[in-house]
Formats: structure tokens, C-alpha cells, sequence
């Protein structure tokens, strides 16, 4: 989503050159974004002040920079900026960042309700609100593939493209409560499968059981068709491949904004959180969720005793085949991946 704003920076300066620290392990997503000049890994995990670390992190960024934008709203994301003493350094008031920030703006959710909103704000000058406000037109994430090591990754994982490639993305880094059920995606790979597709399972390797769980529950000749790539490859790899499927279903997580930033025919099954917040940034997208009493709850795990997991349980394989068969009929290549009765 912060791809958004670089966008937007770019349009308004296009000599802007932007810089990006953030943790290493999102450097394979900044090399495919063509605004970011260079990505800076930052050396302290979620939640770790180091403040030795910050010190001599800012003190090595010191001259290089006009202007530093902050993203996160916690009081030690704007530590490094401070003492790198950035001239100006803009971010949301977030956990009264007084004196760290000296451009620092008050958020009205009501006016930005999404995530890509506020960061996209953050481009313009205090005072000025996002252009075509209540419904900007907001550019969509794009990240570009390295399609000459795409052979290379095809021979190395023993995969192919002679049929259709499914990719499910089943985990979830925030929690149980945004996984929809094994099950459930085995029934949708089963039926994929049954139509002349393949299924390609991705995600880290804390997905690894969930992946071969679902794997476990197709009829024993599906499970050729299925293949099992979570905790394999390096995330880097992991873009290029899903970059080859003709669909994805994914739950909230990162791998589906990946989906989407490949403009990739994407449904999107959301549980315990909301599209109000933190849609998928693409036009051919379909949401699958269930308007239940208690939701969305925004909890790691579901609270409920008497119905555990109801949004997810309750929504049924059936409508995610309905949805993904409809984005595939309006889709331009739906000609060449065999969408019929399938």
C-alpha cells in the first residue's frame, strides 16, 4: 500500500528520489516497485527500541535527505528520523510524536477511512486534503516482475504452465481468526482441479501445516495436481511465480496485496477484519466475507465459545467458485484458461 504513495510522490516531483528503510525482509517487494531508488533495511524487529542501534542508524542517514515520511504511528519509528535530523519530518500525531515530528498532522479517520488514504495524504502539504475527496482517484500498487529467472524458478521447483495455475495464499501472520477453514480451500482446489487446473499453495513456513493440511484433504488423484510451495521459496521467488497464475484466493494477508499489485484475478476471503480498511488495490478483485454480529472483531483469535470462527466456517466453498468463476469470465484472458462449466 505504500507503493501508493510513492506514486503519488513521483507525480507531483518526479525528481524526487525516495529511499525506503524498512525491514529486510521487504527488500524483494522495493526492488519491484520503480519508484524506490534504494531500500535501507532497518536492523531492530517489531517492537525493539535499541536505542543504541537507532542512534547509530540516523547518525549514518545524517545529510542525506529533505524530507523523511513516516508510515508507522508508534513513538520509535520516529527516532531514526530524528536523529538522522531530516529537516522536515511528516507524519500522523499517532503516539504523541511531539518534538520528534516537526510536520506532524492530526488524522481524521472519518475523512480517510482506508490505510492508502492516510499514507497517500502524507504526499501533500499540511492543510491540503487528498484531491478528489470523498472518493480520490488513488494510483493502485504495481510491482514488476523479473520474468527472464521465470524459467529458472519453473525448473528449480519441478513446476509448469501447460494448465492453469491456482495459487491459494491460506495463511495469516495476523492470526487464526483471518484463516478460512482447510477445508474449505480443498474443496475449491478439488473442484479446480477437476476442471483441468493445478494448485499452487503459497505462503511462509509457519503456513507449512495449513498447506499440507489442505493438500491431505483432496481425493488422493488431485493430490498430484497440488503443490505444496510454502516455506519453500524466498519471497523474491514467491512474486515471480504468483505473477503465472491465472487466479488466486487468498485471505487478508500480504501475499494477497502482492496479488493484487500483479493485477492478478484475486477473491479475497475476509473473516475477522474488514475491505473497509485494508481492501486489495485492484480492479479485479471479488470479496467474499459474511455480515455476522460480532464482526469484524479485529482479534488475533476468535472471542466466540458457542460459535467459533462463524464468518469463516459459515461461508461456503460454493461462493468463492461462483465469485473466482465470474472474475475469470470477464477477464480478457479468460479464452485461454478454459472458463466454461468450470
Amino acid at each position: 500500500m505504500a507503493q501508493s504513495l510513492f506514486k503519488v510522490l513521483k507525480q507531483r516531483l518526479p525528481a524526487t528520489e525516495i529511499d525506503v528503510l524498512a525491514p529486510g525482509w521487504s527488500r524483494p517487494i522495493l526492488e519491484r516497485m520503480p519508484e524506490v531508488k534504494r531500500g535501507i533495511d532497518m536492523p531492530m524487529g517489531h517492537g525493539q527500541l535499541l536505542l543504541g542501534e537507532r542512534y547509530r542508524l540516523g547518525k549514518s542517514l545524517r545529510g542525506l535527505y529533505d524530507q523523511a515520511i513516516l508510515l508507522p504511528n508508534s513513538l520509535k519509528s520516529a527516532l531514526v528520523p530524528a536523529l538522522a535530523q531530516i529537516p522536515l519530518r511528516t507524519g500522523w500525531r499517532g503516539e504523541m510524536r511531539y518534538g520528534l515530528l516537526n510536520d506532524i498532522r492530526r488524522l481524521d479517520k472519518a475523512r480517510y477511512p482506508l490505510m492508502v488514504q492516510r499514507f497517500v495524504a502524507l504526499a501533500y502539504p499540511a492543510g491540503k486534503s487528498l484531491p478528489g475527496l470523498p472518493s480520490p482517484l488513488l494510483p493502485y500498487p504495481k510491482l514488476e516482475v523479473k520474468r527472464e529467472q521465470l524459467p529458472g524458478l519453473l525448473e528449480s521447483y519441478r513446476l509448469h504452465t501447460e494448465s492453469p495455475v491456482l495459487v491459494l495464499c491460506p495463511g495469516a501472520e495476523f492470526g487464526p481468526a483471518k484463516r478460512w477453514p482447510e477445508q474449505h480451500y480443498a474443496a475449491v482446489a478439488a473442484e479446480k482441479i477437476r476442471c483441468g487446473w493445478q494448485v499452487w499453495i503459497m505462503g511462509s513456513a509457519k503456513d507449512q501445516p495449513v498447506a499440507d493440511a489442505i493438500r491431505s484433504a483432496l481425493p488422493e488423484p488431485s493430490r498430484g495436481a497440488c503443490i505444496n510451495l510454502a516455506g519453500e521459496t524466498q519471497l523474491a521467488e514467491a512474486i515471480d511465480l504468483m505473477s503465472l497464475a491465472s487466479a488466486v484466493v487468498s485471505n487478508d494477508s500480504g501475499l494477497m496485496h502482492i496479488a493484487a499489485a500483479l493485477d492478478l484475478p484475486l477473491v479475497v476471503v475476509y473473516g475477522s477484519t474488514s475491505p473497509q480498511f485494508t481492501p486489495p488495490l485492484s480492479d479485479r478483485v471479488a470479496i467474499e466475507s459474511l455480515d455476522v454480529e460480532c464482526g469484524p472483531c479485529f482479534q488475533r483469535e476468535c472471542p466466540r465459545s458457542d460459535q467459533k470462527m462463524k464468518c469463516l466456517q459459515d461461508l461456503p466453498p460454493e461462493r468463492v467458485l461462483q465469485s473466482l468463476d465470474k472474475l475469470l469470465s470477464d477477464s480478457v484472458s479468460a479464452q485461454t484458461i478454459g472458463v466454461g462449466d468450470c
